[in-house]
């Protein structure tokens, strides 16, 4: 099993359920802050693991036509 993006985002919005637990049994605003946090480090997890535009080449030919120009 792959672990996505959007498998990781929603993994991290499981740690939502016991902050509403805590914060309609507790205290109310340290439950808002709680979830905030929560969707913080989740949004924070969803757009590291998310390809970005440029990618990593991989393309080592690039690497060695350089080293080529240099040695000439």
């Amino acid at each position: 099993m792959e672990l996505t993006p959007r498998r990781a985002g929603t993994v991290a919005l499981l740690a939502l359920l016991p902050v509403i637990v805590f914060g309609a049994t507790k205290n109310p605003l340290a439950g808002v802050v709680t979830a905030i946090n929560v969707l913080l480090i989740s949004t924070i997890i969803y757009l590291l693991m998310s390809p970005t535009e440029g990618g990593h080449d991989h393309n080592h030919d690039s690497d060695h036509d350089a080293d080529q120009e240099h040695a000439v």
